[in-house]
């Protein structure tokens, strides 16, 4: 098998020149990413621009040392609210392979049920009462046979296709068993409220290293962890309550009820109150 840092590597060698490049978005915050975190993404490409076969766990662990402390136990523990918090936004917002169904203005916020003329969210969840997903194997779009021969198939297979990609290959009813014994629908609910929980549990981890951070960056990062909880609710609580319309079904045990209607998610405006109220 070949990566792409193979063919970097190797184009020095066969083509003489090799390239890599990425597009940054400078705000007009003082850091300049809006999120102090953010700035690890700015580093990250540049460590892998200089050796494109390190890991995200060294070169995250780089990072926190060069930004925060060098004490052993607070590196760990941020390191590893990095390493899961792309894994918790796509369990809150877009779990086993649902996507493009946020806000359409800003592309902030859940938007499953937006539809008109110009562009439809259910063209990318095709949600009816009996199904969820889209089929991209060859028996519907065939958007999987772009893909390399054994790639393709590993994705059309319902056997191999992986759980995160699941609805974006597949189209499925709701009370399809999943790997894990859950039905589809149950095991959405279970993602979506997962996302939450790991959000939460990023909270605590910070709240874990204060003494270590400055209380300027540290308080910034808290506030900034405060709205992504809201957020994550809003996603979790306002796609449920759309997608459980279609499905019919009640929520699984454990996974809280929506303390809102549906119409609140839906006029909740971005930005907002850090705390989601919105009236």
């Amino acid at each position: 098998d070949t990566s792409v840092a193979d063919v970097l590597t190797g184009y020095n060698g066969s083509v003489g020149v090799s390239a890599i490049a990425g597009v940054p978005n400078i705000g007009s915050e003082i850091n300049w990413t809006g999120h102090p975190f953010g700035q690890a993404n700015w580093y990250a490409f540049g460590r892998l621009a200089w050796n494109p076969f390190g890991s995200a766990r060294e070169i995250a662990r780089e990072w926190v040392e060069l930004t925060f402390t060098r004490s052993k136990r607070e590196v760990d523990t941020i390191v590893d609210m990095m390493v899961l918090s792309r894994e918790a936004v796509v369990n809150y917002s877009m779990p086993l392979g649902l996507n493009h169904i946020m806000n359409y203005a800003t592309h902030n916020g859940p938007e499953p049920w937006h539809d008109d003329p110009v562009w439809t969210a259910f063209d990318y969840h095709k949600v009816s009462a009996d199904s969820i997903g889209v089929d991209r194997t060859a028996t519907g779009t065939n958007a999987a046979g772009q893909y390399h021969p054994a790639v393709a198939s590993g994705f059309s297979s319902l056997d191999t296709c992986p759980d995160e990609y699941l609805l974006w290959f597949h189209r499925l009813p709701w009370d399809y068993r999943m790997r894990s014994g859950q039905t589809l629908w149950d095991e959405m609910c279970r993602r979506y409220n997962l996302g939450v929980e790991q959000v939460r549990n990023m909270q605590a981890a910070w709240r874990s290293v204060a003494g270590a951070v400055d209380q300027q960056r540290h308080s910034r990062v808290a506030s900034l962890l405060a709205l992504q909880e809201a957020e994550a609710e809003w996603w979790r609580d306002g796609c449920l309550l759309f997608f459980g319309q279609y499905s019919r079904r009640p929520l699984p045990e454990g996974i809280p009820a929506p303390s809102h209607s549906l119409d609140y998610y839906k006029r909740i405006p971005f930005p907002y109150d850090w705390k989601g109220r919105y009236e």
